[in-house]
């Protein structure tokens, strides 16, 4: 019995072993890598002007990854943001989202092929530590587009509606992600 307990397990760890070196063989062949492009911009609280800091220091990550007909593109916020007084502070914005765009590079202005707006940004802004100090990141969900074999990139854009300014929604542009 012990020699069949041995036979079975060295047959398992083979198996396990050769299946384990098909999958990373496989795995960088069949999975292109998200190629990114960072910029940042510091926002001013149009709602306040007084004498305390109050601009919010946003980095984006903007991320395409194209693999057969089809455009991956997603986006990673993160900000550095004021202390204010209140603790998780929702009355900060009237409304926020973030505009995600799969574009077609073309010499000019690139068309937009796919775009979404993602409204779960507002509350992580508005969502402070137990100093109210409101630094914070979002990630967006990947958003699928089918491109062909298009050249095409990754936008995105920041839209803030400050509470009691009177201005509406300010956008906010980054850079776009390189070109795949």
């Amino acid at each position: 019995m012990r020699t069949l307990k041995r036979s079975t397990s060295a047959a398992l760890v083979l198996a396990a072993l050769t299946g384990t070196a098909a999958l990373a063989i496989a795995t960088p062949a069949s999975a292109a890598s998200y190629h990114c492009k960072t910029s940042t911009k510091s926002v001013d609280d149009a709602a306040y002007d007084g004498i305390w800091a109050d601009n919010w220091d946003f980095t984006v990550k903007l991320c395409s990854k194209q693999s057969g007909d089809y455009l991956y593109s997603y986006a990673s916020i993160s900000w550095d943001g004021p202390a204010y007084g209140r603790v998780d502070d929702s009355s900060i914005f009237d409304g926020a989202y973030f505009k995600l765009q799969a574009k077609k590079s073309v010499s000019g202005t690139d068309p937009v092929l796919k775009s979404a707006n993602y409204y779960g940004i507002e509350s992580r802004l508005e969502n402070s530590d137990s100093n109210a100090n409101y630094n914070n990141h979002y990630t967006t969900p990947v958003m699928k587009t089918k491109v062909g074999a298009a050249r095409v990139l990754t936008d995105g854009e920041l839209h803030l509606d400050w509470n009691n300014d009177g201005n509406g929604y300010g956008r906010h542009q980054f850079t776009a992600s390189p070109v795949v």
